[in-house]
C-alpha cells in the first residue's frame, strides 16, 4: 500500500516525504557514494554493527540503498522506551545512526515506546524491570518525544551539510495499541508466533535460566515490537529497524512476523552498546548513566565526560559519536600524538556531543563552567546564570545576603554559614583557607570590594578549604 506523508516534528520543519513502500533512494555524495555505500561508510566507522538477516543483507539491503538503482527514499525506525524521563549516552548511537540515515536522504522514525515500556523489555537484563504505572509512563513519554524533537532541531540547525536530508519524525506506540482491545489482538496476530521461535530467543533463554525466571508480561515483549515494525512497514513503508546489539533477538521476530504476513523481507542492523571502564553497559538500570536531560546532567558534566575518555578509546568515540569524516579525525590523532597533553581528541567529542544534546549555548556554558571550575576564571564567573552556577557546585549552599556598608570578609563567611563562630573561623582565615572568586583572602577585617570580592553580576564565590564551596547573591546592590 502507498505510504502516506510522514508528519514532521516539532517547529513545523519537514525536511522530506516518504515515497513508496519498499523501494527507496540513496541520497549519498562525497564519502557515502559508489563502492563507498551509506552501510560500507558506518560499517567503517563501527557504528554498523550487524545486519539482519545475513542471507539478504549482502545484496538485497545494500541495494535498497542504491541511488544508482532509482530507489526513493527508504524509512528507517529505532524505538526508544520511556523507561525513564530522559534520554542517556546509551542511546545516543541508535540517535545517530537514524541521523546518518536521515543526512543520507532518508526518512527516519524515533518511536517512543508509550505501550511497551509497560511489559518492560528483558533483553540484557538479569531481572524485571520495577513496574510503572501509566501515568508516570505518559509523563515519562511526553518528556522523551519533546528530548528528541529537541535533538533532532539541533541536529538539522547545527550540522547541516548542504544536501537534501531526509524527514525525522517522533511517533508514539501507544497510539496504535490503545485502539486494540487484547482478546481481538491476541487473535489477529498470536497466531502468526510460534512458541518455539519465541522460547529460543538469547535474551529469553537466559531470563528462563535465572532465579527470578521471566514474567508473562516480559516474554509478551518481543511480541509487540514485533508488531510495531509489522505496523510501521504498513503505514510508513519501514523496512528497516535500527537498534542496540542487544535488541537483535527482537528485530528477528519482527522480520519473520512480516515476512509470513506478507511475504516481503525487511532489516535490522544493531549499533555497538556503550560501555564503562568496567565494561557494565551505560544506562539507567546499571545506576551509571550519563543523561541527556540538563535537569539531570548538566552540559558542564557530558562535556566532562567526553573530556574524560581515554586515548585508547577517543578515536573510536570520535568516529561514533559525530559526523566529522574520518581524514579530518585521522588529523585530530595525528595532532594528539605531537602534543597529547592538550586533548584535542577529547575536547573536540566533548564539543561535538554537547552541541548536539544542548544546541550553540549549551554547549557555551560548559565551556564557561570548565573555564571558572578549572581555570579559576574570574571572567567566566562574572557572566555565569544562577543555573550554570548551581549546576556546576551542586553541593554548594546557596546564599541570598543584602550587603550592608562595611561587610567585611568575616562577616560574609559566617553569615554564610561557612566557618565556625569565634577562633577557629578566624584562624582559617588567616592562614589561608578561604578564597573568594578564585582570589584568596587572609585579612577577615577586610571590607568586601564589588569588582573584586563581589562580581558584575552580584554573586560571590566563597571556597573554604579545597572542596566546600558557598555561592553567595548579594541584594539591594
Amino acid at each position: 500500500m502507498a505510504a502516506p506523508m510522514l508528519r514532521c516534528f516539532s517547529r513545523g520543519r519537514c525536511l522530506g516525504s516518504l515515497g513508496p513502500s519498499g523501494v527507496l533512494f540513496l541520497g549519498l555524495r562525497e564519502a557515502h557514494s559508489g563502492a563507498q555505500g551509506l552501510l560500507a561508510a558506518q560499517k567503517a566507522r563501527g557504528l554498523f554493527k550487524e545486519f539482519f538477516p545475513d542471507r539478504g543483507t549482502k545484496i538485497e539491503l545494500p541495494e535498497l540503498f542504491d541511488r544508482g538503482k532509482g530507489n526513493f527514499p527508504q524509512t528507517i525506525y529505532c524505538g526508544f522506551d520511556p523507561t525513564a524521563s530522559s534520554l542517556h549516552v546509551g542511546h545516543l548511537l541508535a540517535l545517530l545512526g537514524l541521523f546518518h540515515f536521515q543526512r543520507a536522504g532518508h526518512n527516519v522514525i524515533a518511536l517512543v515506546g508509550g505501550a511497551t515500556a509497560r511489559l518492560g523489555d528483558p533483553s540484557g537484563r538479569t531481572k524485571e524491570r520495577e513496574a510503572l504505572d501509566a501515568e508516570r509512563v505518559r509523563s515519562n513519554a511526553r518528556a522523551l518525544r519533546r528530548a528528541l524533537e529537541d535533538l533532532g532541531a539541533n541536529h538539522q540547525e547545527l550540522f547541516a551539510d548542504g544536501r537534501p536530508w531526509g524527514s525525522f519524525t517522533v511517533l508514539d506506540n501507544s497510539t496504535w495499541y490503545q485502539k486494540r482491545h487484547l482478546v481481538d489482538f491476541l487473535a489477529a496476530v498470536g497466531g502468526h508466533f510460534r512458541m518455539g521461535t519465541l522460547l529460543s530467543r538469547l535474551s529469553v533463554q537466559t531470563r528462563l535460566k535465572s532465579p527470578e525466571g521471566m514474567s508473562l508480561a516480559e516474554f509478551f515483549y518481543q511480541v509487540l515490537q514485533a508488531y510495531d515494525f509489522y505496523y510501521l512497514f504498513q503505514h510508513y513503508g519501514c523496512r528497516v529497524q535500527l537498534g542496540g546489539s542487544d535488541q537483535l533477538g527482537n528485530i528477528m521476530s519482527g522480520y519473520e512476523f512480516i515476512h509470513k504476513l506478507t511475504g516481503e523481507d525487511v532489516f535490522g542492523i544493531t549499533v555497538p552498546l556503550i560501555t564503562s571502564t568496567t565494561g557494565a553497559k551505560l544506562g539507567k538500570s546499571a545506576g551509571n548513566a550519563v543523561w541527556l536531560n540538563r535537569d539531570q546532567t548538566s552540559p558542564f558534566e557530558l562535556y566532562q565526560f567526553f573530556v574524560r575518555q581515554q586515548d585508547d578509546v577517543v578515536e573510536r568515540y570520535l568516529k561514533l559519536f559525530t559526523f566529522l569524516p574520518l581524514p579530518e579525525i585521522g588529523h585530530i590523532m595525528q595532532l594528539h600524538e605531537k602534543e597529547p597533553e592538550k586533548r584535542g581528541p577529547q575536547k573536540r567529542l566533548a564539543a561535538e556531543v554537547t552541541k548536539l544534546v544542548h544546541g550553540q549555548e549549551g554547549l557555551a556554558s560548559a565551556k564557561r563552567c570548565t573555564q571558572a571550575l578549572y581555570h579559576s576564571s574570574i571572567d567566566a564567573l562574572e557572566v555565569m546564570s544562577d543555573q550554570e552556577l548551581k549546576e556546576l557546585f551542586k553541593e554548594a549552599s546557596f546564599s541570598e545576603l543584602v550587603l550592608d556598608p562595611g561587610t567585611s570578609v568575616l562577616d560574609t563567611c559566617r553569615k554564610a554559614n561557612a566557618i565556625p563562630d569565634g577562633p577557629r573561623g578566624y584562624r582559617m582565615i588567616t592562614e589561608g583557607g578561604v578564597s573568594i572568586n578564585h582570589r584568596q583572602v587572609t585579612n577577615p577585617e577586610s571590607v568586601l570590594v564589588v569588582g573584586q570580592h563581589i562580581l558584575k553580576n552580584g554573586l560571590s564565590l566563597l571556597k573554604i578549604g579545597k572542596r566546600n564551596f558557598y555561592i553567595i547573591k548579594w541584594l539591594q546592590l
